[in-house]
């Protein structure tokens, strides 16, 4: 018995010790970048912008336009290892930062911001590159796959880091359910283009240890952009773990039978799932629908197509795409009254 106390006590003792020079050295807990955890001071909450005229958008160049796309030559500057996907930050010729990823989500993010943007939503501009090198890579792990000995890739999406920008990520994002806008045509705009493009993976904050697919902008004319950061997962069928896929025209398509289930006492219901189901589908007037398609009602078949071509698609899945999405609007403009 004395020996088992004699033990406790000397195994507390050197607990303590160690907690002791863990403080004293400064070896606690590391804390995550400031872009992540330093709390700004709030500012004007904004969801959307006006567009503009829709139908005059630049879909193959996107909210970034052609002035602001990739330049080549590329210098590494680190790999990325958020999220699951492979990833490495870049320089361009002229200066500008950009995140590269690779996988099953690029053409399909591409894309589906596009849409989010033309219906005046915020995203962070990106752009399909089906080819390029990159100089000076070293110590790649995840992403060592993607990039040859001598630096060129293939299918990669580059998205611009903004300047002037301070986000506010995961535990300080946003959630569906909780924010500035709920019950607003804004708000329950972006729900519809969210399952417009069946984008399945609509994590916010209430799923911070995981990664949120919400966060805040904070620009330095003091207005805070409410954003949705992560369109990859779009595109497909939307469901759970087993049934989801992304970039799935066949699968997309065979979901528009469902996608709108019913109309009736002012609002709409939609046959979706996805990570944040209710939170989503839920409470969608036929008045929202009918705002949101003064804008995405104007996107024309032409505007798909470049849209769909310069994301990396096939011959094949531009004309396939194009009419499922024709489709889906059809069905938004005809529950909208």
């Amino acid at each position: 018995m004395k020996i088992k106390v004699t033990f406790r006590r000397a195994l507390l003792i050197a607990i303590c010790c160690a907690m002791a020079i863990a403080i004293a050295t400064g070896q606690t807990k590391p804390q995550k970048s400031p872009a992540t955890t330093e709390r700004v001071q709030p500012g004007q909450p904004k969801i959307w912008r006006d567009p503009g005229r829709v139908e005059q958008l630049d879909f193959q160049h996107g909210p970034g336009g052609i002035a602001n796309a990739p330049k080549s030559p590329f210098t590494f500057i680190e790999e990325d290892l958020d999220g699951s996907n492979p990833k490495i930050k870049v320089r361009d010729a002229a200066g500008r930062e950009w995140g590269v990823k690779w996988g099953s989500e690029v053409n399909a993010e591409v894309f589906a911001s596009r849409i989010a943007w033309a219906a005046g939503y915020f995203v962070e501009p990106s752009y399909f590159v089906a080819s390029g090198k990159v100089s000076r890579v070293a110590g790649l792990t995840r992403a060592k796959k993607q990039i040859a000995a001598d630096g060129s890739f293939t299918d990669a999406r580059f998205e611009l880091k903004l300047k002037g920008i301070k986000k506010a990520k995961d535990e300080l994002s946003w959630q569906w359910i909780q924010n500035p806008f709920v019950g607003t045509k804004e708000l329950n705009g972006l729900k519809v283009v969210m399952m417009l493009v069946s984008n399945w993976d609509s994590k916010d904050q209430r799923d911070a240890r995981r990664g949120s697919n919400t966060a805040i902008f904070k620009n330095k004319e003091g207005e805070d952009w409410h954003v949705v950061t992560d369109w990859g997962g779009t595109m497909g069928k939307w469901g759970g773990v087993l049934s989801r896929e992304k970039w799935d025209c066949k699968g997309y398509t065979d979901q528009n039978q469902k996608f709108i289930t019913r109309a009736t006492s002012g609002l709409v219901q939609f046959g979706y799932s996805g990570q944040h189901t209710d939170s989503i589908r839920d409470n969608i007037r036929a008045s929202d629908v009918g705002w949101l398609m003064t804008y995405l009602g104007r996107i024309t078949d032409a505007q798909l197509r470049a849209g769909l071509k310069a994301s990396g698609a096939t011959a094949d899945e531009v004309e396939c795409f194009t009419l499922a999405i024709r489709q889906r609007l059809e069905l938004l403009k005809a529950n909208s009254r």
